[in-house]
């Protein structure tokens, strides 16, 4: 009953891959847009996977399934009346709940069979994928006869009757059943939430997010792919690409039986080595030869037909769906006791992967030109989890060896000269088991090169956190320029969103480092600007990219504000108290830097063609000129990725400077801690509202003066000066500095008024470097 019941939901979570081509055409979506409208149902199906599993731990799948499917249901008879691109956003976000069923049937399903059987049982269950080759197979007939509004209809119907028949028919777990009988309460969400700080949850999770999220990707991707590649038409498109979510479900329960016969950890290294050869092939585009020979030139061509490709998608499909019951066949294993929440979390990454890939498949399509780069891109995502996947399993078996490979000989070779004096000394950890900064032997002889080094790696790369988190203070300048027709008020909201996100992830962002370790969150942290840096070069290029892709990459560029607290949260594990303060303020204050970096450079770099043709063609500006507005974002990408590797490489994690999220809360307890907030809102607050607001305000009431050659001056004279006051604050008192710090403010407050009413454009620039000023100090000593 529960695959049927998934069967259903994996048909309605996969619709738009059909009816989504006629909505394309219908309303002129350019493939970007397509993308979002694709992957929307995927987005929302991954993220309430987690809380579903959870839910279902605690109240039983016979409850949550059913409530599940009917909500999609709803969400897809509101699609069929839908007739605009917003609304259908809207509607998608409900009926991607139908993806979501996915987590309920994991957590239900293996509570009912012993450990030895679970793989079977799950890979059988898993077999409910098949859902999409149903869609692929029935839709295209019902849209071309009936519209594709009776295709929504008709299957909104057979989930909503699905929901009532499991309802009925199903009955409460096993482990539920038992618990109503002795009246024991469910695990609370905390217990349920714990395995969660285990990497090799994550590390499944990325499995899960090529074995599953490429699946669903292709599954919506490929009619459009066979469509343009080989010209066919949309019913012959979707039944060959149903032969690959054929191959992708059905084997799944073989999958689950190998891996409960030959062990999970084969069965993955067979799915990612075939799947890099099969990707390997797909990704090879149609390409023209010409040989330069003896007797004249040599011409030859090669392309992939049509047999071959479905031949080749059907065999990546196959091993797909072994992996997918293979990373399934651990999570009972490891952790018994919370299939839920961890069956949850890798489902939501994985259906992640469907929702990201297909915009990143459109995205890497418009800019190369290639259809094949969509494979390019699965090809590197399975390289990185092969990679992860057996570094993680050679150092599990040299732990349960008893012996640390960093205390051998690094070559056979060494060995005559590897005494027990060397033993142990080969490779130093990046895990500081010993750290005493207050010891003064210690510190002078190797903690302060240690805490110097760290200090060196994290300046750059809480510049570059700043950089990404203000560009927008530059972009949103300049897109009326080149054709976005966005209000004002619309303008100021993608300056301002970036600052309230930012402001939220710190919340998160300051637990983070006693939980995962300075080096780890550091790295993660850095790379994570990737994702705001290529979405703002990528979104620009279309001026009929739409205002909701824009407010959720202000948002995502709030990633490096949050980087602003665990920065300096793990900076100061390193020093010892007597020069905590200074390192603080180099940290924080060179790190603020990176405001007017991007706002010196990005004016710069936008006015060239820095990256050539791998950058994108220019925009024609209304003044005449041409603008690379793509290169504020792009301009950013070897820089994040050069610092997040020596994050990675450079830097060190303190063994004791670890702590649960429940004993680093006692914080919120403390009166003190809540007035620093209040005053550090009045201070920081203003100088990064500031910066962000600078350049539009000084844009629109100085419109005859090129301004954004002269805004950066206020933030590098904030952040200079919070670097070089911090001293101010240790002889002069804290409260004092502060109180007389607002002083300044209000009177350099008065005087931007002043000179805006003035039109003085001299006199409002010296206010706001003053007050720049005075938050710098400010921030130094709160």
């Amino acid at each position: 009953m529960s695959t049927f019941a998934f069967t259903v939901c994996f048909a309605v979570w996969t619709v738009f891959a059909i009816i989504g081509i006629e909505i394309k055409e219908e309303l002129g979506l350019n493939e970007t847009q397509f993308g979002l409208l694709v992957g929307t149902p995927i987005l929302t199906g991954s993220l309430v996977r987690l809380f579903l599993g959870v839910w279902t731990d605690q109240y039983g799948g016979r409850i949550v399934f059913p409530l599940t499917m009917l909500a999609s249901a709803a969400s897809a008879l509101l699609l069929s009346y839908a007739d605009t691109y917003l609304l259908m956003l809207l509607a998608s976000l409900g009926l991607g709940l139908a993806g979501g069923g996915f987590a309920v049937g994991v957590a239900y399903v293996s509570k009912w069979y012993p450990q030895e059987r679970q793989g079977a049982a799950l890979g059988f269950f898993g077999m409910g994928n098949v859902g999409a080759a149903v869609t692929k197979f029935a839709a295209p007939w019902v849209m071309v006869a009936m519209g594709w509004q009776a295709v929504a209809q008709i299957w909104a119907i057979v989930l909503a009757v699905t929901a009532v028949i499991f309802f009925l028919l199903a009955k409460d777990d096993p482990e539920l059943a038992a618990r109503k009988v002795s009246g024991e309460r469910a695990k609370g969400l905390k217990e349920q939430l714990e395995p969660l700080r285990n990497e090799q949850v994550w590390r499944f999770s990325l499995y899960y997010f090529f074995v599953f999220g490429a699946f669903v990707a292709l599954a919506l991707w490929l009619p459009q792919y066979l469509i343009g590649v080989y010209d066919l038409d949309i019913k012959v498109a979707g039944m060959l690409a149903a032969t690959f979510s054929l191959s992708a479900s059905l084997f799944r329960a073989y999958g689950g039986i190998l891996s409960d016969k030959y062990g999970a950890r084969k069965v993955m290294y067979a799915t990612f080595g075939v799947s890099m050869i099969c990707l390997f092939m797909l990704s090879y585009p149609a390409t023209d030869y010409t040989i330069h020979g003896i007797e004249g030139d040599i011409r030859f061509s090669t392309s992939m037909g049509l047999v071959p490709f479905v031949l080749t998608v059907f065999v990546l499909g196959f091993f797909m769906s072994l992996g997918k019951a293979a990373v399934f066949k651990h999570i009972p294993v490891y952790y018994p006791d919370h299939v839920g929440s961890v069956g949850g979390l890798v489902g939501m990454v994985g259906g992640l992967g469907g929702f990201v890939l297909p915009i990143l498949f459109g995205a890497v399509a418009d800019l190369t030109g290639i259809w094949t780069s969509c494979f390019m891109v699965l090809f590197g995502l399975v390289a990185i989890a092969l990679g992860w996947m057996h570094i993680a399993i050679r150092q599990m078996e040299q732990k349960a060896s008893g012996i640390d490979v960093r205390s051998l000989p690094q070559f056979p070779e060494m060995a005559s000269i590897h005494d027990e004096a060397r033993h142990g000394r080969v490779e130093p950890s990046k895990v500081l088991t010993r750290w005493q900064p207050e010891d003064p032997g210690f510190w002078d002889e190797t903690g302060q090169h240690i805490a110097r080094r760290n200090l060196t790696i994290s300046i750059p790369a809480l510049l570059l956190a700043f950089a990404v988190w203000m560009v927008w203070s530059v972009v949103v300048a300049k897109l009326p320029l080149i054709g976005f027709a966005y209000t004002t008020d619309q303008l100021f909201w993608l300056a301002a969103l970036p600052g309230l996100s930012g402001a939220t992830f710190r919340i998160f962002y300051s637990f983070m480092v006693p939980i995962f370790g300075g080096r780890l969150w550091t790295t993660l942290s850095t790379a994570s600007l990737l994702i705001p840096a290529f979405g703002i070069g990528y979104a620009v290029q279309d001026p009929n990219t739409p205002y909701l892709i824009f407010l959720t990459l202000a948002l995502l560029c709030g990633f490096g504000g949050g980087n602003f607290a665990s920065s300096m949260s793990n900076i100061g594990f390193f020093f010892p108290k007597a020069q905590k303060g200074n390192a603080l303020a180099l940290n924080g204050g060179l790190g603020n830097l990176g405001v007017s970096v991007m706002q010196f450079l990005v004016p710069i770099v936008i006015t060239a063609s820095v990256f050539g043709a791998l950058g994108g063609d220019p925009l024609p500006s209304s003044d005449g000129g041409q603008l690379w507005l793509q290169n504020a974002g792009f301009i950013w990408v070897p820089f994040i990725i050069a610092s997040s590797l020596l994050a990675w490489f450079g830097m060190n994690d303190i063994a004791d400077a670890k702590a649960s999220f429940a004993e680093q809360a006692v914080i919120f307890q403390r009166k003190h801690n809540w007035l620093m907030c209040w005053l550090y809102t009045g201070t920081f607050g203003s100088f990064i509202g500031f910066s962000a607001g600078l350049p539009l305000l000084a844009k629109q009431q100085f419109p005859d003066v090129d301004v954004l050659k002269f805004v950066f001056l206020g933030p590098l004279v904030g952040a200079l000066s919070r670097a070089a006051t911090g001293w101010v604050a240790d002889r002069w008192g804290g409260a004092r500095v502060t109180f007389w710090v607002f002083i300044g403010m209000i009177v350099g407050a008065l005087g931007v008024i002043h000179f805006l009413e003035a039109k003085d454009f001299n006199g409002f620039l010296g206010a706001f470097v003053f007050m720049f000023f005075v938050t710098g100090v400010g921030n130094a000593s709160t």
